[in-house]
C-alpha cells in the first residue's frame, strides 16, 4: 500500500501537467484521456462564454489557465490571452504591434501557445516570438524572427506552433540562416539553425527511431529527419507542394512516416534500421488528400478528412483505402476547404472512440473502425470555426473569430 501511495505522489505532478499544454494535446497526437466520459454528448452544458478577437490560434490549457491568441478589432495588433478556466475571466493579456497589411486570411494569429515549465511560448502571424510568464504574462524574452533570424513569412502567415524539445523551443521560420531555429527556452538565445527550406505550416514531431531521438520535419519542399539536439539533417525525401501548404503534422508508426498533403496527396516514407535510411514507400495523389485537418492513427489505420471524399480510412503500410464518406459528407460539410479536428477520446470503455469538432462548430462523438464509423451524438458548441479546441477535466474549450467558450461534457 505504501509503495502505491509513493507512486501516486511521484506521478501526481505529471498527471496534473498532462492537460492540453500544446497543440493537439500533451503528446501532440490528439489523444485525450477522459475516463467516464459518456458516449453520447448531445446535452453538454455551457460553463462560460467571453468575447475575443479574430484568429485561428488553437487553445491550450494548464493549471486552470486557458491560453490562445487573437487580433483585436482588425487592428494591427496581436494578443496572447490567458483566461481563468473556471469562469472565463481574463487573468492577463499581452499585446504588441503586428502589421497585417498584405496578409491573406487576415483574421488573426494561427499558431497555438505552447506551455512548459511555467512559460508560455507564442508565435505570431508576422513572426513575433514571445516567451511569457504563464502566471502573469510578463515578457521573459522575445524576438522579431524577421529581424533576429531573417525569417521569411509564408503566404498565409506563420502558423507552425512552437515545438518543445527538452530545453529547446523550435520554430519553423524559413529564415536566411535556416528554415528551423532552436532557441534556449530559458534565455531565448539561438542554439542552432538548420535546413534551407522555406517556412511551411506543420509543427515538427519528435519520435524515437533506431533507439535514437528523431525530429520529423515537413516543409513545402521536403520531408526530413533531423537530430533535435543539433538540427543535423539525416535524410530528406523531396516533396514540393503547391502554395507551400505543408500543414498536418507527420505521423509515425512502425518505422513509417506519413504526411498528408492537399494538392499532391499523401506520401509514406519507409525508414531503415539506421537513422540515415529513408525511401518512398507509397504515394496517393488522387484519393488521400488532407489539408488543415490532422489525421489520427491507431493500430496502423489512419482516419483522415479528405478534401473531396470526406472522412476516410486507409492502411498506413499500404495506402489501401478501406472506406470513405464521399456520398454523405456527414462529418463536416464538403467544400473548397473542408475542416474538422479529430481527437481520440480514451474513456476506458469504448475502443476507437473519437471526438470530432467540425467547421460548423458541432462536436461529434463517434467510433471509428476498419469497417466504418458510427455517430453517437452531435451538439452545437460554437459558430463556424477552423481553430483547434482543447480538452481538459471533462470540458471542451473552443473559439471562433468573436468568442471563446467552455462547455462541460461530463454529466
Amino acid at each position: 500500500m505504501n509503495k502505491i501511495l509513493i507512486l501516486i505522489l511521484f506521478f501526481f505532478p505529471f498527471i496534473l501537467k498532462a492537460e492540453w499544454s500544446k497543440f493537439r494535446g500533451p503528446t501532440g497526437e490528439g489523444i485525450w484521456d477522459c475516463s467516464e466520459l459518456p458516449l453520447k454528448l448531445d446535452k453538454p452544458s455551457r460553463v462560460w462564454k467571453k468575447d475575443i478577437g479574430g484568429g485561428y490560434s488553437g487553445i491550450t490549457v494548464i493549471d486552470n489557465k486557458v491560453l490562445t491568441m487573437d487580433r483585436p478589432s482588425k487592428m494591427n495588433k496581436e494578443r496572447v490571452l490567458c483566461f481563468d478556466s473556471k469562469n472565463g475571466e481574463i487573468i492577463w493579456s499581452h499585446q504588441y504591434d503586428s502589421n497585417y497589411s498584405g496578409l491573406s486570411y487576415d483574421s488573426g494569429p494561427r499558431a497555438s501557445v505552447t506551455i512548459k515549465d511555467g512559460k508560455a511560448f507564442s508565435f505570431g502571424s508576422l513572426g513575433h516570438i514571445h516567451c511569457l510568464d504563464v502566471s502573469n504574462g510578463k515578457v521573459l524574452w522575445k524576438h522579431d524572427s524577421r529581424e533576429s533570424f531573417g525569417a521569411k513569412r509564408p503566404t498565409w502567415g506563420f502558423a507552425s506552433s512552437p515545438a518543445i524539445w527538452k530545453n529547446l523551443i523550435i520554430y519553423q521560420i524559413g529564415g536566411s540562416s535556416g528554415g528551423y531555429v532552436a532557441l534556449d527556452s530559458n534565455t531565448g538565445q539561438r542554439v542552432w539553425s538548420s535546413s534551407d527550406d522555406p517556412a511551411g505550416y506543420a509543427m515538427p514531431v519528435f519520435v524515437k527511431h533506431a533507439e535514437e531521438e528523431l525530429m520529423l520535419a515537413w516543409t513545402p519542399e521536403n520531408i526530413r529527419g533531423m537530430i533535435p539536439n543539433t538540427g543535423e539533417v539525416l535524410w530528406s525525401v523531396p516533396y514540393k507542394i503547391k502554395y507551400g501548404v505543408s500543414i498536418a503534422l507527420p505521423i509515425y508508426y512502425e518505422n513509417i512516416v506519413l504526411v498528408c498533403g492537399y494538392w499532391h496527396g499523401s506520401k509514406a516514407i519507409q525508414l531503415g534500421d539506421d537513422l540515415r535510411s529513408a525511401k518512398l514507400l507509397w504515394e496517393n495523389e488522387e484519393n488521400i488528400r488532407g489539408l488543415m485537418a490532422q489525421p489520427i492513427q491507431k493500430d496502423g489505420l489512419v482516419y483522415l478528412l479528405d478534401r473531396t471524399n470526406g472522412l476516410c480510412c486507409f492502411e498506413i503500410k499500404t495506402g489501401k483505402i478501406l472506406w470513405d464518406d464521399s456520398k454523405e459528407h456527414s462529418i463536416t460539410p464538403s467544400g473548397r476547404n473542408p475542416q474538422a479536428t479529430l481527437v481520440w477520446a480514451r474513456d476506458g470503455k469504448h475502443d476507437n472512440r473519437a471526438l470530432i469538432f467540425n467547421a460548423n462548430g458541432e462536436l461529434l462523438s463517434v467510433t471509428l473502425s476498419e469497417k466504418g464509423f458510427n455517430i453517437h451524438s452531435r451538439a452545437q458548441i460554437t459558430g463556424k470555426t477552423w481553430a483547434h479546441p482543447a480538452y481538459s477535466k471533462g470540458q471542451i474549450f473552443a473559439r471562433t473569430d468573436d468568442e471563446i467558450v467552455c462547455w462541460k461534457l461530463n454529466p
